[in-house]
């Protein structure tokens, strides 16, 4: 009987010394407490593999490489059947072939898994089976998962079956290497203009994709590079394939609709064009013929100025179905995006309303699609926003498959820089139900995943964009994010804090006080991201016409974007009513349209969703609407705060360079939030003229405005958009690459004091800043980060906290700064406040 030590040396030399970046994210595989792997002592010593697949090897070796890593013992594997305790890995067809009788399970869809218990000969076998071998690769991560999580094996006896076939990543990454809406580097996949010529991340990161239960990834921007598709790349897409086989991940491009003129040498890409047909079908013929399990294309058409079927007076279905058809003798989808909207909308016209646009272009088409075409709908109707309601869409597509489209990258809700934990938010839209029929029972959750209507290919679409940062999202926080949805998407019906005990526990461990401080900052942290940014649904208070990060209030007014807020001097929300707006409320069922269109029963937190009120209106809560816009800013701000203590208490609990990584954004986090409540603050108390009733809003006693300080080398200058630097301005360097220094004496009495230097850290330079009291040099940075944008605003506002400075009378507090290339050193306050630590 031939026996192998199939963990390799240097695979369990790198295990034990692996350092804590980030980049093994859930997949830890840390060593357990003994008294707790005590409950494993009769865990098999000995695995075999029936079959011989890729998909079967990878669950084989990561079954090999968690044991090791939890329990310190190295299986061995075995080419026949052993003769003692075994854990048998295989598909139902392999293992009835080794176990005569073997009661097969009947019960499993295609990527279900089944773990249970068998005797064998004497022996004790533990059995994970599927119909697919991927099933069985899904099967080996929940048992590691178990482990991790310290529950039993002795019985364990189960099935899981995912909700849905499709459970697919879409990364946006370009060409040349960048990636649209990408916060944690450069693309694992592409580098100048080709295949990344290092695919070893692509493969760890097929490895977390299977971990979760993802089964396909789109690698490339729905804003798609026609080459993508055309000969020359096909043996480099080819390779991606191929990394990403092991783990059971079907790569799916993304594709542009002009292709045929663009690529083809055609003079014309109309969807009913025969030459146009064969163009289709020979692009799917020859990619198939190089990557047989390939998943399919995803088109971005007629929007945002992509180009689609509307150029020559064709419907959404034609435009679809002529892919489709290329795509489906070779078993591949095409996956519609319902992101189509009119970006030059006139803003003036109260009845327009980018809201409708997914349902006005896509309802009327419901049955003419092919049947493998998947309409890619976005949880809401405009555009990720931190709060919206579930797109009516859902509820109205009963002859089409639907996935949901779900933003995992962080475009509207702090770009990984900030902590905002996105479950909550998917569970409010999964479990919400459309009453699509009558009787209700639809829940979104049900049209996507279960497929209610009995359409073939529906499930769950996360727009990922990991890069090259070890962490692989910028944050170890966001990670939880990403398994999130993988786990949504094989089971919609678990909560956001069980997926949120899960993730933490396989990430930091089960130190109970680290496990705690995470869970509450996690399942609060979407609430308390909305207090600081957007309230009440409104939306649309970040730039939305820019980078989509910080705060910019009136960017979505008045333009042809269609995010807007309407505030005015006397109130602020959409009508989106039946009775006097948009009649977007019209496009749900008539249970759900009434709940919205009624102010008594529309919920606090979508009013101005669906609403235009006064500030003076009064919530359920009882509070006005411009009070509670003032009240959560504050609140909101206060909490993140809070967070940095938190975390700090966990110092020696987390190993050190995810702490201090932690706490860093932390920090960042809570200046930043401070930026946002000033700013919406400031803003709408200078629009409404009604103040603060608590008097924060506008009065900021600890504060000193640097244009108010004594100056050298340094001027004033206005900040644009106003709302986003104190007052309205802040003071730069007068010379490009010069120095300057704003100086102010204390008049204040003695004691210890914190000092807040709110400055703005440009990304096109690195200016320098030193902060002297009484002419020693009490602290000194570089501001090297690097933020969205290369001026002084909302993103790019910084907080540097100089800590536990003893001041007295008549010290002279000076802030130095020296500008480098485009970045002046612009500072916009100092805020000095008493120290409490």
């Amino acid at each position: 009987m031939a026996r192998t030590l199939l963990a390799p040396l240097f695979l369990i030399t790198a295990l034990c010394a692996s350092a804590e970046t980030g980049r093994d994210a859930w997949l830890r595989y840390a060593p357990i407490d003994p008294a707790t792997a005590r409950q494993y002592h009769d865990f098999p010593a000995v695995v075999f593999t029936p079959g011989n697949s890729a998909v079967l090897n990878s669950a084989r070796d990561e079954l090999v490489r968690g044991v090791h890593g939890m329990l310190g013992r190295t299986m061995r594997t075995e080419s026949a059947l052993p003769g003692e305790n075994a854990v048998l890995l295989g598909t139902i067809e392999q293992i009835k072939l080794q176990l005569p009788g073997w009661e097969v399970p009947t019960n499993l869809s295609e990527d279900g898994w089944c773990a249970t218990q068998v005797r064998h000969a004497g022996h004790h076998c533990l059995v994970i089976t599927s119909q697919t071998d991927r099933g069985v690769l899904y099967g080996v991560f929940e048992l590691l998962r178990k482990i991790t999580l310290n529950q039993p094996l002795a019985r364990w006896n189960e099935h899981q079956n995912p909700c849905a076939p499709v459970r697919m990543i879409n990364q946006w990454d370009n060409l040349d290497g960048s990636i649209e809406r990408g916060y944690a580097g450069k693309s694992i996949f592409w580098e100048n203009g080709h295949i990344a010529s290092d695919l070893t991340r692509v493969g760890d990161y097929a490895r977390l994709m299977a971990s979760v239960g993802i089964n396909a990834c789109a690698i490339n921007n729905v804003n798609a590079d026609p080459r993508v598709i055309t000969t020359p790349y096909l043996p480099e897409l080819k390779k991606v394939a191929a990394a990403f086989r092991p783990w059971g991940v079907r790569l799916v491009v993304c594709i542009d609709f002009s292709s045929p003129k663009k690529t083809g040498g055609l003079d014309s890409f109309d969807p009913l064009d025969p030459r146009v047909q064969e163009f289709w079908k020979s692009r799917a013929e020859e990619i198939y013929t190089q990557i047989p399990d390939f998943g399919g294309f995803v088109l971005k058409a007629d929007s945002e100025g992509r180009l689609g079927p509307s150029a020559y007076g064709r419907t959404h279905a034609d435009a679809a179905n002529v892919i489709a058809h290329a795509l489906k003798p070779h078993g591949g989808l095409l996956f519609y995006r319902g992101f189509v909207y009119d970006h030059h909308m006139d803003w003036r016209n109260p009845k327009n309303d980018r809201a409708r646009a997914a349902y006005d272009n896509f309802a009327g088409l419901d049955g003419k699609f092919d049947q493998n075409v998947v309409i890619q709908i976005k949880n809401g109707p405009i555009d990720f926003q931190v709060r919206e309601p579930a797109s009516p869409l859902f509820g109205t597509l009963e002859k089409t498959s639907e996935a949901i489209e779900l933003q995992i990258t962080q475009e509207y809700t702090g770009q990984q820089r900030h902590l905002c934990y996105l479950v909550p938010m998917w569970k409010e839209t999964l479990d919400f139900d459309l009453h699509a029929r009558a009787a209700g029972g639809t829940p979104v959750k049900a049209l996507v995943a279960e497929n209610v209507f009995h359409q073939p290919h529906g499930g769950f679409i996360g727009v990922a964009n990991v890069g090259r940062d070890t962490n692989w999202l910028g944050h170890h926080m966001a990670m939880a994010n990403l398994y999130g949805f993988g786990r949504l998407a094989w089971n919609p019906d678990l909560s956001a804090g069980q997926i949120e005990a899960e993730w933490a526990e396989l990430t930091f461990g089960s130190d109970r006080k680290v496990l705690e401080t995470v869970k509450q900052m996690q399942l609060a942290s979407w609430r308390v991201y909305e207090d600081y940014t957007g309230p009440l649904g409104a939306g649309g208070l970040t730039d939305i016409i820019g980078v989509h990060y910080g705060p910019g209030i009136e960017s979505s007014e008045r333009n042809g974007w269609g995010q807007w807020h309407r505030a005015d001097q006397q109130g602020i929300g959409m009508d989106r009513t039946t009775a006097t707006g948009t009649g977007f409320i019209g496009q749900y069922s008539p249970v759900v349209a009434g709940r919205y269109e009624s102010l008594k029963t529309c919920p606090d937190e979508l009013l101005l969703f669906f609403h235009h009120v006064p500030y003076g209106y009064r919530l359920h809560s009882g509070n006005t609407v411009i009070q509670h816009i003032y009240d959560t800013h504050y609140r909101g701000a206060a909490e993140v705060l809070d967070w940095v203590s938190q975390w700090k208490s966990l110092k020696g609990r987390v190993d050190d360079q995810r702490f201090e990584d932690v706490l860093a954004s932390l920090e960042y986090q809570a200046g930043h939030a401070v930026v946002w409540r000033d700013a919406v603050c400031q803003w709408f108390l200078k629009q409404s003229g009604i103040p603060d009733k608590r008097g924060r809003a506008g009065h900021y006693t600890n504060r000193i405005e640097a244009e108010a300080m004594k100056l050298d080398g340094y001027e004033s200058i206005a900040i644009n958009p106003w709302e986003t630097a104190s007052g309205g301005r802040a003071v730069q360097c007068v010379v490009s690459n010069g120095t300057g220094s704003a100086t102010v004496t204390w008049q204040g009495k003695p004691g210890w004091f914190n000092l807040h230097v709110q400055y703005f850290d440009e990304n096109d330079g690195i200016s320098r800043f030193r902060v002297l009291v009484s002419g020693q040099v009490v602290d000194q940075w570089d501001a090297a980060d690097v933020l969205p944008s290369n001026l002084p605003n909302g993103h790019t506002s910084t907080r540097r906290t100089v800590r536990g400075v003893a001041l007295r009378p008549g010290d002279e507090i000076q802030i130095e700064g020296r500008a480098d290339a485009g970045e002046r050193a612009c500072l916009d306050y100092l805020e000095i406040e008493p120290a409490h630590e």
